[in-house]
């Protein structure tokens, strides 16, 4: 349920609003609007009645929402979100590249990527220092010297810093380190990792499961949400159908039709889409003509040598040539990087 104060409400009529939505046992969410503010209020709808709104001073109309997500649709706020990370943002008018090796393999491997990616444009670095892998045998990553590599070359860099944390006893530890933590597709419906990540108040980065739909992405944003932290950024990385040529399918239309659906900013990974690098950048730029906010992109200095996913990384100069032309479509739909 929404509440539609009028133009006219005042700051003592809106608090009067939240007042009585918490004495009621729910919890009150503003969306301060250039116009008019919008609450919504949480809790069990069949307990409320819409009377007991309609009647309190300032509201110009009560509306209930079908839709099973609450705050991460556009009925509870209908501006686009803007996620800050330190020096940009993810959701605005650029577009954001996220970029950086699958998983961190030494400190020359990960200082080596991240200058690279800085020099050819990316303004936000990735790694993994824990990596869910199929196989038991293939390797996981560093774990906490992992962690200690990222943080040192986002200390040099300057970038900022993404990378997946995989259980809720790993969030203290990762939060220390990292700017923005990563929900992998594997998790992306572990509900005691989503509370965690919600709770550590950081931005989270949620991956599309790869046999999820748009609304089970949407609900489990909204366990983050759940616990006040608004920085949650969606990630379509491509679903698994009968194809067979590309790792996985990237769902294009997810973009557009999210949009439609949440205010929340959306990347996409064309890179665990594709499985093979040299169908990721027309991948990427089919996706900033969608409208995705960012792109994450994997990129290592020597793919045939990489640990973890070396067919679908870039070599650095291939990344370069994928920022220009990047660039030009998003100049040509009236956005820039």
């Amino acid at each position: 349920m929404i509440l539609v104060m009028r133009r006219s409400a005042t700051p003592e009529q809106v608090q009067a609003a939240v007042d009585r939505i918490q004495a009621l046992g729910c919890q009150a969410h503003l969306s301060a609007g250039e116009e008019r503010t919008i609450i919504g209020v949480i809790g069990d709808r069949r307990q409320l009645d819409e009377g007991v709104f309609d009647l309190l001073e300032g509201v110009e109309q009560v509306v209930r929402i079908l839709k099973p997500y609450k705050l991460a649709g556009r009925d509870f706020h209908p501006l686009d979100t803007v996620v800050p990370l330190r020096e940009d943002a993810i959701g605005g008018h650029p577009v954001v590249i996220i970029a950086g090796p699958c998983v961190v393999e030494s400190r020359a491997q990960i200082l080596e990527t991240a200058w690279a990616v800085k020099e050819a444009g990316a303004s936000v670095l990735r790694g993994g220092a824990y990596k869910p892998r199929t196989s038991p045998y293939s390797f996981q990553g560093l774990g906490e010297e992992g962690l200690e590599l990222l943080a040192e070359a986002s200390a040099v860099t300057g970038m900022a810093l993404v990378t997946e944390v995989m259980a809720p006893e790993q969030v203290p530890l990762v939060s220390a380190c990292a700017d923005v933590l990563q929900v992998g597709t594997r998790n992306m419906q572990n509900y005691n990792l989503l509370h965690a990540v919600g709770e550590a108040g950081k931005p989270v980065l949620l991956k599309r499961g790869m046999m999820s739909t748009m609304e089970e992405l949407l609900m489990s944003a909204e366990y983050v949400l759940s616990h006040n932290n608004p920085h949650v950024i969606l990630c379509e990385r491509g679903i698994r159908t009968f194809e067979t040529y590309t790792r996985n399918t990237l769902d294009l239309s997810a973009i557009p039709v999210l949009k439609q659906l949440t205010h929340l900013p959306i990347v996409v990974d064309p890179s665990h889409a594709a499985g093979n690098w040299e169908w990721v950048t027309p991948l990427s730029m089919a996706a900033v003509a969608a409208g995705a906010d960012g792109l994450l992109i994997e990129v290592h200095p020597h793919p045939d040598q990489a640990l973890s996913d070396g067919p679908q990384s870039l070599r650095p100069d291939h990344f370069a040539q994928l920022v220009t032309r990047v660039r030009a479509v998003a100049q040509a739909v009236g956005r820039d990087l």
